[in-house]
């Protein structure tokens, strides 16, 4: 019992130590997790800020533009026209600030019922999946061999769409966080979400474009007969001939026949001797 004793009161700080430092580790954690969960949130609330700023701003050039307004209506100056056109221009970009914070509410608004569900997913790490989800489309059209031979605009820099697209995709590589980050300052995770958006809307249109044209180019293009196969080509060819007019046929003789020799034996018989010729004497020739 001694030694126990002894030994508890050399170490008796440890205990309150090791609570303290678990209960430190265990709130930084929870509040780690709550700020990533809370980082859309965050982000929408900095839009709504930011909208009210805009505003403000635009209702403060509305009135400048008022006052400018009623200041050449009483000099009777010829810069009235440009004044109304100035007052007009302000009152719309107001009208745009107001819908424009109305978006950026609503906003708040969804991201808090989406806090209070508790999504799996953090916002973070949500927007880096469709990140790369687009980055893989894209890596399609450049490891695929039937799709680069199919659709080579893809691959051209030099056409429009596509240097948009890789303009867009630099953009939001630069503002990707770290791998495995999980919170980031709500300006920056803004920034990153809208070169997200602005990089789908990208891709879509130029893959939308690189289909048209391998579409056009495939129907200008002449249609070319199938090959023959090898054992089509060995096979012996028939060779099909046109039936040749009727020749007139030339009237034929009738065949000329031989007499037998008991044929003439019987007319000489007939014919030889001479018949008797009777004179006036009635004596028979001498032969």
């Amino acid at each position: 019992m001694g030694p126990l004793l002894e030994f508890l009161a050399v170490w008796w700080w440890t205990a309150p130590a090791a609570a303290g430092a678990g209960t430190v580790g265990y709130v930084a954690a929870t509040t780690g997790r709550r700020r990533a969960r809370r980082l859309a949130l965050d982000a929408a609330r900095h839009q709504e800020q930011h909208a009210v700023r805009e505003l403000l701003s635009a209702r403060a050039r509305t009135r400048a533009a008022q006052a400018e307004v009623q200041a050449a209506r009483a000099t009777r100056s010829a810069s009235h026209s440009e004044a109304r056109r100035a007052l007009n221009q302000a009152r719309e970009a107001q009208r745009t600030a107001t819908l424009l914070l109305r978006a950026a509410r609503t906003r708040v608004k969804a991201e808090r019922a989406q806090l209070a569900a508790r999504d799996s997913e953090l916002p973070l790490a949500r927007i880096v999946r469709e990140h790369d989800a687009i980055a893989a489309r894209w890596l399609e059209y450049e490891t695929d061999v039937e799709l680069a031979i199919a659709v080579p605009q893809m691959s051209d820099p030099h056409h429009p769409a596509t240097a948009a697209y890789l303009q867009a995709m630099q953009k939001a590589q630069w503002l990707r966080p770290p791998a495995g980050a999980t919170r980031m300052d709500p300006a920056d995770f803004v920034a990153y979400a809208a070169a997200v958006r602005e990089l789908d809307e990208v891709f879509a249109a130029a893959e939308t474009a690189a289909l048209r044209a391998s579409a056009e180019r495939g129907r200008r293009r002449p249609e070319v007969p199938p090959r023959e196969s090898a054992t089509a080509s060995e096979a012996p060819r028939v060779i099909r001939s046109e039936p040749a007019p009727p020749v007139p046929e030339t009237p034929r003789r009738a065949p000329r026949t031989e007499e037998s020799p008991g044929t003439a034996e019987r007319v000489v018989r007939a014919v030889w001797p001479v018949p008797r010729r009777t004179g006036g004497t009635g004596r028979e020739p001498r032969p």
